[in-house]
């Protein structure tokens, strides 16, 4: 950014999220608003840059072809690959008044998904780029009438269009867009995200990440689809009037160093990914393109999305720690959709909190510190609430529990969204609209739901795993990514590509574990009978339990979410309906 100022300007007349757009194209229009980093036409990223005068121009456009067309309200999807476009897609539907649906191109994701979505929210237009016209139109013509009624590429709309924009009228409790769940528990399902909702997520995240500065800029190869990448990568630098470096998933799935290079080059920077990527970085960023990075200034490195694990932290502060980067910027996180993204993070300054609990105490659900000789499972703090409530509650009596008692997590705050479209007012004020019992000194009403267990130790909150998810075995609790954890520490298996569930055998619940083959590993090299017997013992010596079933598969033979989580329910449904045995599985 230009301006030299030591905080964000402070929030004046904005209402709807595209009110920023407006305010910085008038005060701060050379200042850069997007850059997206092109890997796709060169191996070194092109460069590709908007300012916000440009950008606020375009989104004007697209915004005034909508507003002819469509009443206020109505559902746009945008189906696009990442890149800037997307963005303008974005922001002029909810500059026209419409109800934005961020999703993906066709072949990004399973079509029954993106046939799931645009069933439940029965869009009126889709937005797509002049390169993937043709897929998108030829998709939606076999839903016959089905299918959104208009198709259009926004790099096609021409900016001229931008002085026939008018402003409707738009309040900021009127749902900016739908944000579909990443769909690893349940059938996806479109959080209803406020104007309102996501302004105050962007202004907590601002607060929490960024420290201040608006020179600092969000770096991210996040999916614009995701919770997290929108808010990181589009709501927040828009209301913090900061700028924003995007590059393509795959780009950073092909050469993860990339990533690291945007970080170095647009610092002070803030950054996000899944546990997983920075296993991935430590593993595959060479030494050679480490000599290129200089990682000193970057502020924030958000860990989010998918359970926290010390072991990565460790791997990727020490991998990384001669490009200077400092150990404290790694911010462990817990958020969900149904919050708009973020709940709470680890404290500014200190590297995030690892505690070893007392396994045996976690099942009975109670956190207690593990005494030296007691199996122990190390859990990762992902600090304290970001201007929200968070309280631990027992799932079933809908009580508050006190510290050191694990129960559901459950969150009140300004960010939180208005429902699920389409499902009945009873549905959605069951998740959206809980009531506590005996509240105390708490809020009765308002709270959401998030179906995450979790506990707070010393003032701090730790995720311990989703109800759904667990798995109980003669009366005692275990965590699904626990068991992981152990199989994944075996060599000739896939880091982060294993599901732990049970399934009822003759009315007993009985545990059975998917993995995936390492792919580095020869098929020669397998040996089924002897890996599954490493498998079944790790799980003995750690947990104290027998896997009914250990399949070994294939890579890329295990489920995952759109935000590239393991989805262990529909992994075990597949396993239900015997789709998962490989000619070499072992039981």
């Amino acid at each position: 950014m230009e301006s030299t100022t030591a905080e964000f300007p402070s929030r004046r007349d904005e209402v709807v999220l595209t009110d920023y757009l407006v305010r910085f194209a008038r005060e701060r229009g050379d200042s850069t608003a997007v850059t997206f980093v092109d890997y796709a036409v060169s191996k070194d990223g092109l460069v590709q840059s908007t300012t916000m005068r440009e950008l606020h121009r375009r989104v004007c456009a697209v915004a005034a072809w909508l507003g002819r067309r469509f009443d206020r309200g109505e559902r746009v999807v945008i189906t696009a690959p990442q890149s800037t476009e997307y963005v303008i897609g974005f922001l002029g539907a909810i500059h026209a008044g419409l109800i934005a649906v961020p999703l993906f191109s066709p072949d990004a994701a399973g079509s029954g998904r993106l046939d799931g979505v645009l069933d439940d929210c029965a869009p009126s237009c889709a937005l797509t780029v002049k390169a993937d016209f043709d897929r998108v139109r030829e998709v939606l013509r076999e839903r016959g009438g089905r299918g959104p009624g208009e198709c259009v590429a926004v790099d096609t709309i021409s900016d001229a269009l931008a002085e026939e924009y008018e402003r409707p009228s738009v309040g900021d409790e009127d749902v900016a867009y739908l944000q579909y769940t990443s769909g690893s528990t349940r059938t996806p399902a479109g959080v209803e995200i406020t104007h309102a909702n996501v302004i105050a997520n962007a202004e907590q995240a601002l607060e929490a990440y960024v420290g201040g500065d608006p020179r600092t800029s969000t770096v991210s190869w996040l999916p614009l689809f995701h919770d997290m990448g929108l808010v990181l990568s589009v709501a927040a630098p828009l209301v913090g009037g900061i700028s924003t470096v995007l590059m393509d998933p795959a780009a950073f799935l092909r050469q993860p160093g990339r990533w690291l290079r945007q970080l170095s080059v647009s610092s002070p920077a803030v950054t996000a990914a899944p546990n997983f990527a920075f296993d991935y970085c430590a593993a595959r960023v060479t030494d050679r393109e480490k000599a290129w990075l200089r990682l000193d200034r970057v502020v924030s490195v958000i860990n989010g999305s998918e359970p926290v694990r010390p072991a990565t932290i460790e791997r990727f502060n020490e991998a990384f720690s001669s490009c200077g980067l400092p150990p404290e910027s790694h911010r462990s996180s817990f958020g969900l959709a149904e919050a708009t993204v973020f709940v709470s993070v680890s404290p500014a300054g200190n590297a995030p909190r690892a505690v070893r609990f007392d396994r045996a105490a976690l099942g009975a659900n109670r956190a207690r510190p593990a005494e030296r000789g007691v199996e122990a499972g190390e859990l990762v703090s992902c600090g304290r609430p970001l201007g929200q409530r968070v309280a631990i509650v027992d799932p079933d009596a809908h009580r508050p529990l006190e510290e050191g008692a694990v129960g559901e997590i459950w969150v009140r705050g300004p960010n939180i969204g208005r429902g699920y479209w389409g499902r009945s007012r009873e549905e959605s004020a069951s998740v959206f609209d809980a009531r506590l019992a005996e509240p105390g000194e708490l809020p009765e009403r308002g709270w959401l739901r998030t179906g995450d267990l979790g506990v707070f130790h010393e003032g701090e909150l730790y995720v311990t795993g989703r109800i759904k998810d667990l798995i109980v075995l003669d009366g005692r609790n275990h965590y699904p990514q626990d068991v992981e954890e152990t199989v994944e520490g075996l060599e000739r298996l896939r880091k982060h590509h294993t599901a732990a569930f049970a399934v009822t055998v003759e009315d007993v619940e009985r545990l059975v574990v998917v993995a995936e083959y390492a792919r580095s590993l020869p098929r020669e090299q397998r040996d089924p009978v002897e890996t599954a017997a490493a498998v079944r013992g790790a799980i003995v010596a750690a947990h104290g339990v027998s896997a009914y079933e250990v399949l070994l598969v294939e890579p890329d033979t295990i489920p995952r979410t759109s935000s590239g989580k393991v989805a262990r329910r529909p992994c075990r449904q597949r396993y239900l309906d015997n789709e998962l045995v490989p000619e070499d599985a072992h039981d």
